[in-house]
C-alpha cells in the first residue's frame, strides 16, 4: 500500500507509477545548445556535472553514477535526497575528466558554462547541454525542458509527466491554503544572509519568482537580478518597502542571530519590529523544477505558523 505525507508528497506521483508499465525502448535524436544527441538506447550510467540536473534524474527515479560537488548537494539542495554511494567526480566548475572516464557512463548531462571542456567529454560519452540559467533564460520553463527531454531519452517520459502534474497540483494547494487565511495580501522578500549587513534578495527574473506567482505572492523585491535572478544587498536595501515580510531561507551563519540583536541596520526593518521574519529550510534557488514545489510548501507552512523578530 502507498503512503503519502502531506508536507512534502516527494512520491506521491511514485505510487501511480508503480503501476505504469514503460514503452520498449527505442533510438533517439535531441537537440541541446551545442547541437544534437543520438542514443540507441536508454543510457543506464550517466553523470550529473550540475546539481539542477543530478535533481532532476533523482525525481524520475534514476541514481547518477558520478555527480559534481556530491557533498555540498546534501547540505543546500537536501530534496529530493542524494543516495549514498554515488562517486563525486569534482566541483562543478571544474570537474575532473578523469573521474568522469573512470565510471565509464552513457550519458553525461552537463550546462554551457562547461562549454570549454564539451570537445573532451564528448570523447568520453554522449554529452546534453541545456542550460536552465543563463542570460536571457526562464529557469522553470528550461527546467521543465530538462525534465522532460531526460524523461524521453531514459524512456520514462510517463514519469516527467507525473512529476510535473504533481508540482502543480501541489502550487495550487499552497496558493488556496493562503488564500484562505488571508495570508496572499502582504508582499515578500525572500533572502540569503551572506553576513550579518548583507544578503542575497531573490528577483523577479529567478526561479523563486515562478513559486510567488502561483501562490498569488506579491515578490517585494522590485529591482531585475542577474541571471542567476538576485542581487546582493545591505540590510538598508530593504528599508523602503515597509510593508513586505521578510522570509529567510537557510542554512545561515553561526552566530547570526546574536549579530542582528544588536543590528541597528536590523532591528530597525519594519518587518522585523511587527515580527515579520519567517526562517525556512534550505531551498536550492538555483535548482530544477523540484525547489518550486518544495518552496511553495515551506513559505506556506511558515507564513501559516507566524513570524518573529529574529532568525535562529
Amino acid at each position: 500500500m502507498c503512503t503519502e505525507q502531506r508536507a512534502y508528497r516527494p512520491l506521491a506521483y511514485l505510487c501511480l507509477l508503480a503501476l505504469m508499465i514503460s514503452q520498449p525502448a527505442h533510438p533517439g535524436t535531441w537537440s541541446h545548445e551545442n547541437g544534437s544527441i543520438t542514443l540507441p538506447r536508454p543510457p543506464e550510467r550517466i553523470v550529473a556535472l550540475n546539481w539542477a540536473a543530478t535533481e532532476a534524474l533523482l525525481l524520475l527515479g534514476v541514481t547518477p553514477v558520478g555527480v559534481a560537488d556530491r557533498d555540498g548537494y546534501s547540505a543546500w539542495v537536501q530534496a529530493p535526497e542524494l543516495p549514498g554511494g554515488i562517486a563525486n567526480v569534482g566541483t562543478r566548475v571544474a570537474p575532473s575528466l578523469e573521474a568522469i572516464a573512470e565510471l565509464k557512463p552513457d550519458l553525461i548531462v552537463t550546462s554551457a558554462e562547461m562549454a570549454p571542456a564539451a570537445e573532451l567529454l564528448e570523447r568520453i560519452a554522449p554529452t546534453y547541454v541545456i542550460s536552465v540559467y543563463k542570460e536571457g533564460s526562464a529557469p522553470f520553463t528550461k527546467a521543465r525542458e530538462m525534465l522532460t527531454t531526460l524523461g524521453e531519452m531514459l524512456n520514462l517520459e510517463h514519469q516527467a509527466e507525473a512529476i510535473l502534474t504533481d508540482i502543480d497540483q501541489t502550487l495550487e494547494e499552497q496558493r488556496t491554503r493562503l488564500a484562505e487565511a488571508g495570508m496572499n495580501q502582504q508582499p515578500v522578500a525572500l533572502v540569503n544572509f551572506l553576513d550579518d549587513r548583507h544578503v542575497r534578495i531573490y528577483a523577479h527574473n529567478g526561479l523563486y519568482q515562478t513559486t510567488l506567482k502561483a501562490l498569488g505572492l506579491r515578490n517585494a523585491w522590485p529591482h531585475e537580478g542577474n541571471y542567476w535572478g538576485f542581487s546582493v544587498v545591505g540590510l538598508e536595501a530593504i528599508a523602503p518597502y515597509h510593508d513586505s515580510r521578510i522570509v529567510v531561507i537557510s542554512p545561515t551563519l553561526p552566530g547570526l542571530s546574536d549579530h542582528l540583536a544588536g543590528s541597528p541596520f536590523w532591528t530597525y526593518l519594519p518587518p522585523v519590529k511587527r515580527n515579520q521574519v519567517y526562517q525556512i529550510e534550505p531551498v536550492w534557488p538555483f535548482g530544477g523544477v523540484y525547489p518550486v514545489k518544495r518552496l511553495a510548501i515551506l513559505l506556506a507552512d511558515a507564513l501559516l505558523q507566524g513570524g518573529r523578530n529574529n532568525v535562529r
